[in-house]
């Protein structure tokens, strides 16, 4: 499978939203090692989102490295004297929200990156797929408390 997103989006549990969906369509990503999406509608009860425009964004994109890194060649000792390179991968989403009465919109936005040691996906994939596991399983259980974090700094 490769990164594909179907809509609309389901969105995660939020304090006041219900049954929040998003519908999306691609976009052309800014770099050519990358996907991007716009959001275009919402369903469910989300009361003052608004959906992607060019002042106001709201879209979502996924990146991967521009040269995929592998292994360097094993040293006189046997091991990696240069260390173990790193493949970066990149989520970023943004989203315009008005900071005050009668002020234009300004971008927020969530980054995450995810970092495989170069090797490990050939070696022992499934380790690489728990990672990911654990991460979008945390975030799905945790995705009311960061909307209410984001909004109140309590913790």
């Amino acid at each position: 499978m490769t990164i594909s997103l179907t809509t609309p989006v389901t969105g995660g549990a939020q304090t006041g939203f219900t049954a929040p969906t998003y519908t999306i369509a691609a976009d052309s990503n800014p770099d050519y090692n990358g996907k991007q999406w716009v959001v275009t509608a919402l369903g469910g009860t989300q009361v003052g989102v608004t959906v992607h425009s060019a002042s106001s964004p709201f879209s979502l994109a996924f990146f991967k490295p521009k040269a995929v890194r592998v292994l360097p060649r094993v040293d006189l000792n046997g091991g990696y004297s240069s260390g173990i390179p790193l493949n970066v991968y990149s989520f970023f989403l943004r989203k315009g929200s008005v900071p005050a009465a009668n002020q234009v919109p300004t971008t927020g936005w969530i980054k995450c990156q995810m970092a495989v040691p170069a090797g490990s996906d050939t070696y022992s994939p499934a380790e690489i797929r728990g990672m990911a596991s654990l991460f979008v399983g945390a975030l799905t259980q945790l995705s009311a408390g960061i909307g209410d974090t984001l909004n109140s700094s309590v913790m």
